[in-house]
């Protein structure tokens, strides 16, 4: 797990400055604290912080070829990297070190832009090509990695995070607006936009190419999920996704420093313990939580977890006050300002982790894979729904309506009606109308149709999922979208703020590609979420852990803080005139949200901490 970074002038063909490039690589020191390293050809130059895993005393980068032709800058892991090894070297390629870089380094020589056709990992990477003067840029298939990048006319700059492109380019952060537009409707910000103006991140399973002075970026994961014909059985499909989840665990387990366990009260990292015990005992478990006196709180449940099936617990607890005032210190880390109560804990679990770990690994996925939160009850009855007479559909809209704080229950059934497939994963994804979100804003500032900017940022997307049901073509595009671009996003900057690498095994490419063939019905059944998941958590985990339910790092919590109450430090960032957020927004529409909050007419909880967390960043990123 590194930070890279680098600039090609790839019009103009000036050379490359190494001040520039020490700059750059000095903004990422908490991502790689171990080595650094430069590599600098005329109009290339490459950055780079490592923190090591594997292959401690070699592994340096950027790291090139016999030949110096193929340069490679690397962030992440290959975990396939001694199988492809074996294959690279029985057709003739010497390797130098036992790092995993080296791999991409030979696969590259082998297959060209193939070779990410063979890895199976995490990263983000940067390959430069001497000979055909090729700079290649790769994101993970799912995203868990981040990679940015800034494209001028005759040059461009890349990092591991925004920060060492500000660096490179000596700019001030600029917030966009029609980003700004999609954050406050998504709570995140759609791959390929950020909240800076002009950067870019990469989307998940996708490559940016420069040769011949010209760019493009292109899918690579192109994967059309086709359903089973005919569908496994229970008992098979069960079977073949517990030997998908070993074989990715214990490729995932590979490491030349300690490793542990991100634990909740849940199933699905209950799972991963189990799954870690198969290849060996004595484990290290992290825990974060707010005290007993919460009922969503996991610090208990967790420990029980870890008790039954022999790990070693760590927890730490927060409270409201170390909630408030360390948001602005996580934000900071964040970069991209990523609305999820869970950032918090998700910050101090990780600092918690790094005083006994290097590395650990983490249950993301299952929820997006399996249909574990409750938009997805909605989605998969949605079809229901939409076979109802329109006048009866209308009775029940509106006698729901009539019920208090109901915002949330019309903005779903209003995206059950919408008949484009697509629009109508947009509007479940949004927390509030777009006409809402639009009204925040000053006048003259947006263009019109800025929220539909998601349904871009998706293209060529709908044609891979059409032959999906209608909860599969869901689950699919939060994979690709909502999962990396909010999940992912802030568990990479907040581990990597402590020097913590992590890792998830359940987006194992093999696994994803798997579930994504089943029908809906290995995913809800008889109403429960996450079923055929379940069936294999029964094999492992004791059945007390199996029947909790979800609460996710005590992340209900927080929600309840902002829906119940705001005050303190809360309200007085969004009455504060001086807020720099009314750059932005209107202050009478910011205000009326949080009136319509406190008398119990409307649950804002969502947007009013999204405004919080913008203020935050913006105190951050565009006050200096």
């Amino acid at each position: 797990m590194c930070g890279i970074c680098g600039q090609f002038n790839y019009r103009n063909l000036d050379p490359v400055r190494a001040e520039v490039i020490r700059a750059m690589t000095r903004t990422m020191v908490h991502r790689g604290p171990d080595d650094e390293g430069e590599y600098l050809s005329g109009p290339l130059g490459f950055g780079f912080r490592r923190l090591s895993i594997i292959d401690l005393g070699g592994g340096h980068q950027p790291m090139s070829n016999q030949n110096q032709t193929v340069w490679v800058v690397f962030n992440g892991e290959i975990y396939n990297f001694p199988v492809l090894r074996k294959e690279l070297e029985a057709r003739g390629y010497v390797f130098q070190s036992r790092s995993d870089t080296e791999v991409i380094v030979h696969g590259y020589e082998e297959w060209g832009l193939d070779v990410l056709d063979h890895l199976n990992g995490m990263f983000g990477f940067a390959v430069w090509d001497e000979k055909a003067r090729r700079l290649v840029l790769a994101r993970d298939r799912a995203g868990i990695k981040p990679l940015y990048y800034k494209l001028e006319s005759d040059r461009l700059f890349f990092g591991s995070e925004v920060r060492a492109i500000l660096a490179g380019t000596g700019e001030k952060a600029e917030l966009d607006p029609v980003s700004l537009n999609l954050f406050l409707r998504y709570r995140y910000t759609p791959s390929p936009l950020t909240l800076f103006k002009r950067i870019r991140k990469l989307a998940p399973g996708t490559r940016l190419v420069i040769e011949n002075g010209e760019c493009r970026v292109e899918r690579y994961w192109n994967y059309r999920a086709e359903p089973f014909s005919p569908m496994p059985s229970v008992e098979q499909a069960e079977s073949e996704l517990l030997d998908l989840y070993k074989q990715a665990v214990r490729r995932q387990l590979i490491s030349d420093v300690p490793l542990g366990l991100l634990l909740s009260g849940g199933l699905d990292s209950g799972l991963l313990l189990a799954l870690m015990n198969l290849e060996g005992t004595d484990h290290k478990t992290f825990t974060v939580g707010y005290g007993e006196s919460f009922a969503d709180d996991e610090l208990s449940e967790a420990a029980a977890t870890a008790k039954a099936l022999g790990a070693r617990n760590y927890s730490v607890r927060i409270d409201r006050a170390t909630f408030e005032s360390t948001l602005p210190k996580i934000m900071s880390y964040l970069e991209e300002p990523v609305a999820s109560a869970s950032v918090v804990p998700m910050y101090f679990v990780c600092q918690k982790a790094r005083e006994e770990v290097t590395v650990a690994l983490v249950g993301q996925g299952p929820d997006e894979m399996f249909a574990g939160y409750k938009r997805h009850l909605g989605v998969h009855y949605g079809a229901w729904w939409r076979t109802l007479p329109a006048w009866l559909r209308a009775v029940l809209k509106e006698g729901l309506s009539l019920l208090p704080r109901s915002a949330s229950i019309k903005r779903g059934l209003y995206s059950l009606d919408v008949p484009d497939r697509m629009r109508r994963y947009q509007q479940v994804f949004s927390i509030m109308p777009a006409d809402v979100i639009d009204s925040l804003f000053k006048d003259g500032l947006l263009p019109a149709g800025a929220g539909d900017r998601i349904l871009e940022c998706w293209d060529g997307l709908e044609p891979l999922l059409r032959n999906m049901d209608e909860l599969g073509g869901f689950n699919y595009l939060e994979v690709r979208s909502s999962l990396p671009d909010e999940l992912l996003i802030y568990a990479d900057k907040l581990s990597m703020a402590h020097s913590l690498e992590l890792r998830v095994p359940y987006l194992d490419h093999d696994i994803v590609e798997y579930v994504e063939r089943l029908s809906t019905g290995f995913k809800i059944r008889y109403g429960s979420s996450k079923w055929l998941h379940r069936r294999v958590c029964r094999r492992f985990l004791p059945g007390e852990v199996v029947r909790r339910r979800k609460k996710g790092f005590a992340v209900n919590v927080v929600d309840d803080w902002f829906r119940n109450s705001i005050t303190g430090k809360i309200q007085e960032t969004l009455m504060d005139d001086a807020s720099l957020m009314y750059g932005y927004l209107r202050p009478e529409a910011v205000r009326g949200l949080v009136r319509r909050h406190q008398a119990g007419e409307s649950d804002n909880h969502k947007i009013l901490f999204s405004l919080v967390v913008l203020e935050e960043w913006l105190r951050h990123f565009t006050s200096k």
